[in-house]
């Protein structure tokens, strides 16, 4: 009984190794046989649904279809090569299971008869079992890990075409920036050179505007006569001939803050005549600076003249006053023909700050400035009348009062 429960058991082994053996090898024949299009068209799974990223060019979509049949002969290799090793497992497993039984079966035969009846029939079991109707099955399991790695692969390839593509959107947003960097910079320096271009032109026209005017502004070269009009003056026209207002106003005996009437006619002097005339002002006005340079410095003179006579007078008081002399000196300043003509001369001294008398005497009257006592002051006082501006006078001599 032990015996034929063991080769039962070894049977079934070998009987379950043919069917799955058979199952593979049928699955493999299947897989390399071209199947029709609706047996190839699985149900896509939902990361399959969603929308592939699309290629660029024709060349993109070939390399992509050689990759994706390279990727699926490799897959078929590897599962051929899992097969052919499982099919050599199967094998060693039946071998070891035959041998392990056909030992079994020799030990339990040289032990009792009655075995071999059994094992007669444990054969005819076995032989009606070694044809057994295999049918091929699908394997479930393989199928679902080759749909997820499918998926998985799928999902990843849309992920890298993705990153691809906003690589590439970043890299164009990027040369969009630098271009238009590019093309500010470029307005910019265009603009600027326009702008230098324009004012260079905008300052050759005003010099040349100015040229154009400052030769329409020389005088004429001949004189001529002008009428004035409603709004001319001599300034106005010294301007507009380009020449200085007394050079017009000398050519025409005029002042030259004189006011134009309205239709007088005035002459403009001609280039030579507004030289010469500019000359001969420029020498006047040279004049008129060394007179008055001339009479500063006499007016200087003559004060500091006057500054020393009243400081020789002061001195001279005090020098009396501290001898104490006796007697008092005048000065006389003029002797005049009459009394009217010598009141005259005494307001002129008298407005200058001197006490003045007059004294008639048989030659005529005389007008005598002081008393000053001791002679001394009177000498100093005669010195500071003779070098006194206001009262104009080198004549003054000292005399003795009383």
């Amino acid at each position: 009984m032990n015996f034929s429960r063991q080769a039962l058991l070894g049977i079934g082994m070998i009987i379950g190794g043919s069917v799955m053996l058979y199952a593979m090898v049928q699955q493999i024949g299947d897989s390399n046989k071209p199947q029709p299009a609706s047996a190839m068209i699985d149900k896509p799974s939902p990361a399959q649904e969603s929308p592939q990223p699309l290629t660029t060019d024709i060349e993109t979509e070939k390399r992509i279809l050689a990759q994706k049949q390279k990727e699926r002969a490799a897959r078929v290799a590897e599962q051929e090569k899992r097969a052919q090793q499982f099919l050599t497992e199967q094998e060693a497993a039946e071998a070891q299971a035959l041998a392990k039984a056909r030992a079994e079966s020799q030990q339990y035969m040289a032990s009792s008869v009655p075995a071999v009846e059994e094992s007669k029939e444990s054969e005819a079991a076995k032989n009606n079992l070694a044809t057994p109707t295999v049918k091929p099955r699908t394997d479930s399991n393989s199928s679902a890990t080759a749909s997820a790695a499918n998926d998985a692969k799928a999902r990843e390839q849309q992920k890298a075409a993705q990153a691809q593509q906003e690589a590439q959107r970043q890299a164009a947003l990027k040369e969009q920036a630098a271009a238009k960097k590019l093309a500010d910079s470029k307005k910019e320096t265009e603009a600027k050179k326009q702008a230098d271009a324009k004012k260079q032109a905008q300052a050759a026209a005003e010099k040349k505007r100015e040229a154009v005017e400052a030769v329409k502004n020389e005088p004429p070269k001949s004189p001529s006569d002008y009428q004035v009009k409603r709004g001319d003056g001599l300034i106005k026209l010294a301007r507009q001939y380009n020449m200085p207002v007394e050079v017009l106003a000398q050519a025409n005996n005029l002042s030259p803050s004189t006011s134009l009437q309205l239709g007088q006619s005035i002459t403009i002097p001609s280039r030579k005549q507004v030289e010469r005339l500019a000359r001969e002002a420029a020498a006047a006005e040279q004049a008129r600076e060394d007179k008055r340079q001339k009479e500063e410095a006499l007016a200087k003179k003559s004060a500091d003249a006057k500054r020393e006579a009243q400081q020789k007078l002061s001195e001279a008081r005090k020098e009396v006053k501290e001898t104490d002399a006796k007697g008092s000196f005048g000065v006389q300043v003029a002797l005049a023909n009459d009394q009217a003509k010598a009141d005259e001369l005494a307001k002129k001294f008298q407005s200058a700050g001197y006490q003045v008398k007059t004294s008639p005497t048989s030659r005529g009257v005389r007008v005598i400035v002081g008393p000053e006592r001791g002679k001394v002051a009177a000498l100093a006082l005669k010195d500071k009348i003779n070098s006194d501006p206001k009262v104009n006078t080198t004549s003054a001599w000292v005399l003795y009062w009383r």
